[in-house]
């Protein structure tokens, strides 16, 4: 199981996520975002990231010659489409700068298995390296604070799957010891549920979030 923790903004926090073992640490790129860093933030940020630990930029519905500055100025090794980016334009901009990359969709009340499993099939096709599943909220693109319905996740895609959307210390547990729901993911990725404040992460969240998987 693979651990990303997203919108980090401070180095103490970073340094605590790379201790504590987490996969992959995610830096957000969208301004409105309460968690938005901007890239001299973000080339110090990435100082305090070893060696092998993922770096991963949040963008949303960011223009070409906005996300090739970003990649001339920030060292990230993978590119989390998070807005309304076709599979085809996900495609085309991370071919621009070299990146891999993956998509969150946002699940919907009345989405279907079939309906999420069509989407993660386009994304296949056009290279996709895995798929975020996220809660959708009309009025957010991501860290809502609210899960979507679990059941919803297909059983057979052509993609990791990373869990995300009201992922806290308290409902890891509950994910861990639910078999059907682990064989369908390939990690897990929180934000909000290991926070003190938006952009800012506690310690102890952040620990026992980790504890849940030992």
């Amino acid at each position: 199981m693979q651990i990303k923790f997203c919108g980090l903004t401070r180095i103490d926090d970073i340094t605590t996520a790379c201790q504590l073992g987490v996969d992959a640490v995610g830096l957000v790129f969208y301004p409105p975002s309460p968690r938005a860093v901007s890239i001299d933030q973000a080339q110090k940020l990435i100082q305090a990231v070893p060696a092998f630990t993922t770096v991963i930029a949040l963008v949303v519905n960011m223009t070409q010659d906005e996300l090739v500055n970003l990649a001339n100025e920030v060292a990230f090794d993978v590119i989390q489409f998070h807005g309304d980016e076709m599979p085809s334009d996900c495609q085309k901009l991370a071919r621009m700068i070299h990146k891999r990359w993956i998509k969150a969709i946002r699940v919907k009340a009345d989405d279907s298995q079939e309906m999420i499993l069509s989407q993660i099939h386009a994304l296949q096709v056009c290279g996709a390296s895995g798929v975020i599943l996220d809660t959708f909220n009309d009025r957010a693109y991501g860290g809502t604070g609210h899960a979507f319905d679990w059941s919803k996740i297909p059983d057979d895609s052509p993609l990791p799957i990373y869990l995300a959307g009201g992922l806290t210390p308290e409902n890891m547990s509950r994910i861990v010891s639910n078999q059907s729901l682990m064989v369908k993911i390939h990690g897990v990725d929180v934000s909000g549920g290991i926070e003190k404040e938006k952009g800012v992460k506690c310690m102890e969240r952040m620990t026992a979030f980790m504890s849940a998987f030992t």
